[in-house]
């Protein structure tokens, strides 16, 4: 027999799965009004283009490259990637296609939920990708792979694909988006400043240096002279020495002649 209790609590629950369902839809990222719309993308992570959370990106592609934009995060944010990929030709078969992020120190971030790597049969007119990764923290031990906050790279690519496909044109959408900033919490620790990878190309030569010709002789002569504590420097001794100790043992040995 149900109580008047039992049908409270059975109805407080049912109102609280109605309230969750919409915070759960509405917390999907949406672009940021206003925001202004990316246009390109790099190509690697020492080019991968800024944007922001909210910042729609749409790009023009081909099937095959590797696509590269890079993103701040603070802690105590939950960061959503949504992505789809749009086939304006018909294709020739299935392709898999894959959604990775990346931190300051380039560790691979796992996802916590969305599509990351899905795959598409030849009839599909686009296939939809996503990653929720897991909430950045203010600091970790060095030996593991927290999420900390920093510069945080999503690269989009595709890993199966049919040859004769490769190089098509595709159109791409992409969304970064917080869905969670719980704020910096106290946990007995915190990052002395952001984890950014080093984009810093280093100094390219523009001629030739010219070495100087007397030291180039003398680093040929020095070359040719063996080292001091070469194996052939006390064999060549020893050999020496084993000579003269045998001139002297048969001078002191021989007989002298009579006249």
């Amino acid at each position: 027999m149900r109580t008047p209790l039992f049908r409270s609590l059975v109805a407080l629950l049912a109102a609280g799965g109605a309230t969750l369902l919409p915070a759960a839809a509405a917390a999907a990222p949406t672009p940021s009004p206003g925001a202004t719309p990316v246009t390109r993308a790099g190509t690697s992570f020492l080019t991968a283009t800024p944007i922001t959370a909210g910042q729609p990106v749409r790009v023009d592609a081909s099937v095959g490259d590797h696509l590269y934009w890079s993103f701040p995060a603070t802690a105590g944010q939950v960061h959503e990637i949504s992505a789809t990929v749009t086939f304006p030709k018909a294709r020739s078969g299935a392709s898999t296609w894959t959604v990775d992020v990346f931190d300051g120190l380039r560790r691979r971030q796992a996802c916590t939920a969305g599509a990351q790597t899905p795959t598409v049969d030849a009839k599909a007119s686009s296939v939809a990708l996503g990653c929720t990764l897991r909430e950045v923290r203010p600091w970790a031990e060095p030996w593991s792979a927290d999420p900390l906050p920093g510069t945080y790279v999503v690269r989009l690519s595709v890993v199966e694909l049919p040859e004769p496909d490769l190089g098509a044109p595709i159109d791409v959408d992409l969304l970064v988006g917080v869905v969670a900033d719980r704020g910096s919490s106290a946990e007995d620790g915190e990052l002395a400043a952001p984890l950014v990878a080093n984009t810093k190309a280093g100094t390219v030569l523009t001629a030739v240096p010219t070495e100087d010709p007397e030291a180039d002789e003398g680093d040929s002569l020095a070359a040719w002279l063996p080292d001091l504590g070469s194996r052939w420097i006390w064999t060549g001794v020893g050999g020496v020495l084993a000579a003269v100790a045998g001139v002297v043992g048969f001078a002191l040995t021989r007989r002298p002649r009579r006249a």
